[in-house]
């Protein structure tokens, strides 16, 4: 594999698989997962746990619409089946994913699949 976006692509395939395992392989051992509307997830076995819990949770797929890549970072604008639409920016160093940062509406999320709302 070279560069951000190769990896990114791969990434997307394994998210698209419901595969926590292939999923956590992509990123580093010292890794951050920051989604925005979440408190960031820190470590390779933190963010495998993470995907796990949430492909339990409801079924998800990851639409392309663009990928850049700059340097080490790769940005990717996604969508779903349902509408939801999304970024995410992929900080790869040696193939890994160092730092993912990721915004979407986590509200609209929460009712398309009827899961509870977070409370107050």
């Amino acid at each position: 594999m070279s560069g951000a976006k190769e990896v990114v692509k791969k990434w997307v395939e394994a998210f698209n698989q419901g595969d926590a395992e292939k999923v956590a392989a992509f990123y580093a051992d010292d890794a951050t997962n920051h989604q925005v509307a979440e408190k960031p997830i820190v470590g390779k076995e933190n963010i495998r746990a993470m995907f796990s819990e949430e492909f339990a949770r409801a079924e998800m797929t990851c639409i392309v619409e663009n990928l850049f890549e700059d340097g080490e970072w790769a940005i990717l604008e996604w969508k779903d089946p349902l509408g939801l639409r999304g970024c995410g920016f992929f900080h790869v160093q040696n193939n890994k994913i160092q730092y993912q940062r990721g915004y979407w509406d986590k509200l609209s999320f929460l009712m398309m699949h009827n899961l509870p709302l977070p409370s107050q």
